[in-house]
């Protein structure tokens, strides 16, 4: 099942140095999943060849501008190129206020509907599950209500031996009762293990996007094992009396988060506008965390495929 996020912004605050602030799209099995929406994500999914009539889900982690003033704007456009299935909007509660009152003085009517889910800062909860992933809110510690989001495959069924299923040429209809465990009983009265017709499934990937934060303790443990963990760090640690004013992580801090959830990789974002080159920030994180990367703009990680 593919499974990967593509990176449209990773700027914090305001769009410089050819930097977008913070956007990024989820493929999962051919669905588009939207996290965050900030000022010019558009102009980012026409770069990057994103098209917004795939995306079905946005995910709005807090309402500080550089992560979702681009929201109206992409909902609009939405509307003018005819678009008429349901969206669905997670995100604070706040959020429809501020979309419901745009909407009325622009004397728009969407074509379409929008579903509202309304997202809990102060404590975790899953708020999508379908046949490919559940969704939940990670509680963080920001200026305002804020939540990171944890995506996590569904256990798929076991696989299929083609080699033994064709050499007994077992029934196309046997099929899903064998992936689901079931053994195999041969016209003839020859059971057959489901051991040797099937083997373990890959082990369920997560993503977990921790948007806005202090360095604390409370959202650890729910991440731990993330196979991709994308985190804030916004500062170099010599900022660290800054970060922990702003309810921001340093690059050393995500790092050091990385190593204490056991995550596979690292991608570090929200870059303050302070910074024109970024190397120096990737390398304060892998001086804890070798296996980090850097949100740049278009780059896609894959998470399982």
């Amino acid at each position: 099942m593919k499974f990967e996020v593509t990176i449209l912004g990773s700027s914090s605050a305001t769009p410089i140095f050819n930097r977008n602030p913070t956007a990024q799209v989820l493929n999962i099995n051919e669905k588009l999943y939207l996290v965050d929406c900030a000022e010019g994500t558009q102009q980012q999914m026409l770069r990057f060849d994103v098209k917004a009539s795939r995306i079905d889900y946005i995910f709005i982690s807090h309402l500080h501008g550089d992560h979702y003033l681009g929201l109206v704007g992409l909902l609009s456009s939405m509307h003018l190129n005819g678009r008429k299935k349901a969206l669905k909007i997670f995100g604070p509660p706040p959020l429809k206020e501020i979309v419901d009152l745009q909407l009325k003085y622009s004397e728009t009517t969407l074509h379409y509907p929008l579903e509202w889910v309304f997202t809990d800062a102060t404590t975790k909860g899953i708020i999508l599950e379908n046949q490919d992933i559940f969704v939940e809110t990670i509680p963080l510690d920001h200026r305002i209500p804020c939540t990171g989001f944890l995506f996590r495959q569904k256990k798929r069924l076991r696989k299929l031996i083609k080699e033994q299923i064709e050499e007994l040429e077992i029934p196309v209809a046997y099929y899903s009762a064998i992936k689901k465990g079931n053994d195999y009983t041969a016209p003839d009265g020859t059971v057959y293990k489901n051991s040797t017709l099937t083997i373990e499934p890959a082990e369920p990937k997560s993503y977990a996007y921790v948007s806005d934060t202090l360095y604390v303790e409370k959202y650890l443990a729910q991440i731990n094992s993330a196979t991709l963990l994308y985190h804030e760090a916004t500062f170099l640690n010599d900022m660290l009396d800054r970060a922990n004013q702003t309810h921001h992580t340093t690059a050393l801090q995500a790092g050091e988060v990385a190593v204490r959830v056991n995550a596979e990789k690292l991608v570090i974002g929200h870059f303050s506008a302070r910074y024109k080159t970024l190397n120096e920030l990737l390398e304060e994180a892998q001086s804890v965390f070798p296996n980090t990367e850097l949100a740049v703009e278009g780059k896609t990680f894959v998470i399982s495929e």
